[in-house]
């Protein structure tokens, strides 16, 4: 039980990922915040699984308030949280071709889901940890963010981009107060947004270039996610894991 007494926000919590992460937490004795932006019936479901070991916390993180809202919340319910995971995501597509309007539209929901809610959880996360006896942030980045992605969804490859530099600055800067970040950077994992691209795009199109031919299972990364909170692991400060079955190397 390496996270016993840890309380640890996990945003985007009802989706594949999520509830793999929660799961994972739970099991190394972590309690969970459990947060969801529309299925409250799916963040119960996964409470109740954890055998309540936790708390349901809504919030729309595509709202500029969403992520103050949701800190506040999170610090009201637990008295204090030793860790945040950033996990919480959408993928959209847009031509390059689009209107403009459209292009912005889709570019300025994207960035604000996938990174600036982390940017502003990340600002509170190390305020709060700095004042608690430190802390640590785990950012679900992604292989977009490291090798490009296609023109459709550049706004999905950049934002992820954005939250690897994130996460360097934030170890670089507040590793000296307790306050540590790593990022994990997936490529497709066997989630609900892969399957909606298999179901435009076919399988061999997401598989291509894996050389385990296998997404990741979504335990995977739960997995993962709790090794990075253990306390040993604080030389993890700044890394960014791949997890893509040998899809990109660096």
């Amino acid at each position: 039980m390496k996270l016993s007494g840890q309380s640890i926000l996990v945003t985007g919590a009802t989706g594949a990922i999520g509830r793999a992460i929660c799961r994972a937490l739970v099991e190394e004795g972590a309690n969970v915040v459990i947060h969801y932006s529309r299925n409250r019936d799916a963040a119960e479901v996964l409470l109740t699984s954890l055998k309540g070991k936790g708390w349901c916390l809504h919030a729309d993180l595509s709202d500029r308030a969403g992520p103050q809202t949701l800190w506040d919340q999170a610090v009201a319910a637990t008295g204090r949280l030793a860790g945040l995971v950033n996990n919480a995501g959408i993928r959209s597509e847009v031509a390059i071709d689009a209107p403009m309007e459209e292009w912005q539209q889709v570019w300025a929901r994207e960035m604000q889901v996938n990174f600036l809610s982390a940017v502003d959880l990340s600002k509170l996360a190390v305020r709060h940890f700095r004042e608690n006896g430190g802390g640590r942030i785990v950012n679900m980045a992604s292989r977009a963010g490291q090798r490009g992605y296609t023109s459709s969804a550049m706004a999905y490859g950049a934002s992820k981009a954005a939250l690897i530099n994130l996460t360097k600055s934030i170890a670089q800067s507040h590793g000296h107060e307790g306050v540590t970040a790593v990022a994990l950077a997936p490529g497709w994992v066997r989630t609900e947004m892969a399957e909606a691209y298999i179901a435009e795009h076919g399988e061999a199109a997401a598989l291509a270039g894996i050389p385990i031919a296998r997404m990741a299972d979504p335990q995977e990364i739960g997995e993962i996610t709790a090794f990075a909170f253990r306390p040993s692991q604080a030389s993890l400060n700044g890394a960014v894991l791949d997890v893509n079955g040998g899809s990109y190397m660096r």
